[in-house]
């Protein structure tokens, strides 16, 4: 199979679908903002990664799945959690700790998870999400379920054997996965060309006879165009499809990573391809966006953040006679 890069800046959508792309790698940045404040404020504990930078990968594959299909995720979920449309209240009450959280508080930042909206995972474990996503694409094979299920991973897991027995299966199965790897070129602190001896990460999966592709992470028109090529070939195939999305996270790995593996000034070009500066600017060369359409849309995205942390706030905490609920199965236990 072969590579196909998407190089050339692609054209603009109409202005509502523009506008939408923009809305939804807003809300990603902002809550993330708002998470990294409440963090230092002691409310949100544990483990905290930041999406802020790689917006448009989690925002472009959304525009590509439906309501029916599955997303698997890493534990830098809070954009696909919030394009998959759980809310911004269930996911910051669950960072919170509380019992009005998407999984009772018991998840954390790592771990969000939504039967309804199919976000099978939020998971901690590096490579964790692939046999999730073919088991369940298998399940939808074997029911004859025309559903897609992406697998979102960062270029760092692609070292793990589970991306190579998963990558081997869901090609010998022919099963409808869309693995989308989210490229930043850092696992942790360590640079791509560090930790791999093969850096061209397609040929990876095309070793498995995976058809792929490779775009530019950080423009989500050509990541909703790539992401809608890949899925279509999943929907038509049933079988996989490997998209390298190649992006950046202007973040440190997590709250308590020093940053000591990369240069400011690298951080400081790649902030230049910011990807919501970027098609804020190209919206504003077309006209379709003024300033105060902009200010509009941002205080529409803090009076629901707001929301979302008062609803934490106002959350219970789960009682102590609780805590042993789910820890095994108390189903029919009197």
């Amino acid at each position: 199979m072969t590579n196909t890069d998407i190089k050339a800046r692609q054209p603009l959508a109409n202005q509502e679908q523009s506008l939408h792309l923009l809305r939804q790698m807003l809300r990603i940045r902002r809550f993330e903002e708002k998470s990294t404040e409440l963090y230092s404020a002691m409310k949100i504990r544990g483990f905290l990664h930041l999406y802020i930078g790689e917006e448009a990968v989690a925002v472009g594959v959304a525009e590509a799945l439906s309501t029916d299909d599955a997303v698997v995720a890493t534990y830098r979920e809070h954009g696909h959690a919030i394009v998959r449309g759980m809310s911004m209240g269930a996911i910051m009450a669950e960072m919170y700790g509380k019992v009005d959280g998407c999984c009772r508080g018991r998840g954390g930042s790592m771990h969000l998870f939504d039967a309804e909206h199919r976000l099978y995972g939020g998971n901690a474990i590096v490579g964790g999400g692939f046999p999730i996503a073919v088991g369940l694409a298998l399940a939808d094979h074997l029911q004859k379920k025309a559903r897609v299920t992406c697998c979102c991973f960062g270029e760092g897991a692609m070292a793990e054997g589970e991306f190579h027995e998963s990558m081997n299966l869901a090609s010998l199965w022919q099963l409808p996965v869309l693995f989308v790897c989210e490229n930043n070129f850092y696992a942790m602190g360590t640079a791509l060309e560090l930790s791999e001896s093969v850096v061209d990460l397609s040929s990876k999966a095309a070793a498995y006879a995976v058809p792929t592709a490779t775009v530019d992470g950080m423009d989500v028109i050509a990541v909703a165009e790539a992401a809608k090529k890949a899925s279509d070939t999943v929907r038509e195939t049933g079988a996989p499809f490997f998209l390298e999305c190649r992006t950046y996270r202007f973040r440190p790995h997590s709250m308590f990573d020093p940053e000591l593996y990369r240069s400011k000034q690298e951080v400081d070009g790649w902030k230049q391809r910011c990807p919501i500066l970027s098609l804020t600017n190209r919206l504003k060369e077309k006209g379709w966006i003024d300033d105060s359409t902009l200010e509009k849309l941002e205080e529409d995205i803090a009076t629901e953040i707001a929301s979302a942390v008062d609803f934490a706030e106002q959350s219970e905490w789960e009682s102590v006679e609780d805590l042993t609920r789910f820890v095994y199965s108390d189903v029919g236990v009197n």
